[in-house]
């Protein structure tokens, strides 16, 4: 019988009233903010629309508070329950067979004020699960360590981690934190915010002070000057931006094998987070090879599990290193799947020829398309337009035609003791390696161009990651022989053999 007696009982942290009464500061701040943008000037638009703002603030801080009131939680021998509200009062309780993993996350504010969240997955449909916003750091940690014991045991007992350092942060991966095009992307989505934000308040951005100064210096130059000018400036602030984006991201990094079969990951300077995977629900590993980092010869890796929330949660949750050097990336994948080797691509099986001429027929189209619709805009805008079109057509046109005799070389696929690899992408190569009985299930696509090459595209499904991780572009015989030597039964009763005709082939095997 199982016991109902109460192991730890808890509530939020009384600092969460700072947390609550700060909240309607932000329009405040957003106030003066633009009373400094715009010379100490304001209008009615601005006041109602801050005004608002404000009074949606307060009404959130007051949920704050009532919600620092009313919630209790308990942990009992039949599981976690969590109670709150004021007016409705709300119980939720979650039995130990249904935890998947237990997230600890704090913001800068938090950290100022020592306080984190807990987050305990159950792997429901909608991400469902339980969350603690406001407790103290310590109680989080003890909270987690009781929970993933009690899930392991059935009894909350206070465990210790087990110091197995797999991988810590290294100064000198800085160098690769500029590698990457979310920077650049970053910009552009704060620059469009800034703009949206300026243009609901009746404030038009080309005619601030700074701008129109950025005009009289520049605005005589040639367009193309222009343009060059502008495009690296972009370029420069992206960068900085993947800069300060990975020592927020990764400072502090840090992955350990815990007690009871559990990986967890640290890492995070304002915003601190705590990722625990267990290694009973891990199906494999990725490597992430995009074009600036694999030219750094760096790379990243993640985790293929399942446990750690919906799809986006997972992709937010997998990462098992940084931008890392290759060799480290590997070192650390041989620790995680306690096999070596089995993330190198040498040895994989390659893809037809079929698969190159296809890559190659669809970056001539992208090049002509691209060259087309410049051409296109001539019509409108003028004879530049058209020469633009014919030469970056001319100039594409052999520059994606090496991508795609890349991504050809890239691909590959085969079967490493209890693993499937395969690897496939060019302007982000990507090497996955599942283990075979996490393979649920086989999916098998055919586009019309790939029927006529005689090509099919295998995917592997699995209760993880992504969910579904293909072998692009291989023939039929290779693809179905693949499929039934990973993971037999799966795909027998939808495939026959058909003896062939001609003497001395051997039988080929097809798709029903």
């Amino acid at each position: 019988m199982t016991s109902t007696a109460t192991l730890h009982r808890g509530r939020l942290s009384s600092r969460l009233i700072v947390v609550s009464l700060g909240v309607p500061a932000a329009p405040l701040a957003l106030f003066l903010l633009s009373l400094l943008v715009t010379g100490g000037e304001t209008n009615l638009q601005v006041i109602i629309t801050l005004g608002s703002l404000f009074l949606t603030c307060l009404v959130v801080g007051g949920f704050g508070l009532a919600r620092l009131l009313t919630t209790r939680y308990h942990l009992t021998g039949e599981g976690l329950e969590l109670s709150s509200g004021l007016l409705f009062r709300s119980r939720h309780a979650v039995p130990p067979a249904r935890v998947r993993s237990v997230e600890v996350t704090a913001n800068p504010l938090q950290r100022l004020l020592g306080l984190t969240t807990l987050r305990i997955d159950t792997g429901g449909q909608g991400g469902g699960g339980l969350k603690l916003d406001g407790l103290t750091s310590a109680d989080a940690a003890e909270l987690r360590r009781r929970i993933l014991q009690w899930r392991e045991t059935g009894h909350a007992l206070s465990v210790t981690e087990d110091a197995g350092l797999i991988c810590e942060l290294d100064r000198s991966w800085l160098r690769y934190a500029p590698l990457t095009v979310w920077g650049v992307g970053g910009v552009l989505a704060a620059v469009g915010s800034v703009y949206r934000t300026l243009h609901e308040m009746k404030i038009d951005p080309l005619e601030l002070g700074a701008v129109q100064d950025l005009v009289r210096r520049f605005g005589s130059v040639p367009l193309w000057y222009g343009l060059l000018l502008a495009t690296l400036a972009l370029i420069a602030l992206g960068a900085a931006c993947s800069t300060l984006t990975f020592i927020e991201n990764w400072s502090g990094y840090e992955l350990r094998r815990a007690d009871g079969g559990v990986l967890r990951v640290r890492r995070g300077l304002l915003a601190t987070r705590s990722v625990s995977m267990e290694e009973s629900r891990l199906r494999g590993v990725e490597l992430v090879e995009p074009i600036p980092l694999r030219w750094a010869g760096g790379a990243k890796l993640n985790a293929v599990t399942s446990g750690l929330g919906n799809r986006d949660e997972n992709r937010n949750r997998r990462a098992l290193t940084p931008p890392v050097p290759r060799a480290e990336a590997l070192r650390v994948a041989g620790q995680v799947l306690t096999e070596e080797g089995l993330l190198n691509r040498a040895g994989l099986t390659p893809h037809p020829r079929a698969a190159r001429r296809r890559r190659i027929n669809r970056a001539l189209i992208a090049a002509v398309l691209v060259a087309a619709a410049l051409a296109g805009l001539g019509l409108w805008l003028g004879q530049a337009f058209v020469t633009a079109g014919w030469i970056t057509g001319v100039l594409l046109a052999p520059i994606l035609t090496v991508f795609a005799c890349d991504a050809h070389r890239t691909l590959g696929h085969g079967l490493r003791g209890h693993h499937l690899a395969m690897a496939y992408g060019t302007f982000a190569r990507r090497t996955v390696v599942l283990r075979r009985d996490g393979i649920i299930g086989w999916t098998v696509t055919r586009s019309p161009f790939q029927r006529r090459t005689g090509l099919l595209t295998l995917g592997a499904t699995t209760a993880a990651g992504d969910g579904v991780y293909k072998v692009r572009d291989v023939s039929v015989d290779q693809g179905l022989e693949l499929a039934e030597a990973a993971a037999p039964r799966l795909l027998a009763p939808f495939v026959e053999r058909v003896a062939s005709n001609s003497p001395g082939r051997r039988r080929r095997a097809g798709a029903r």
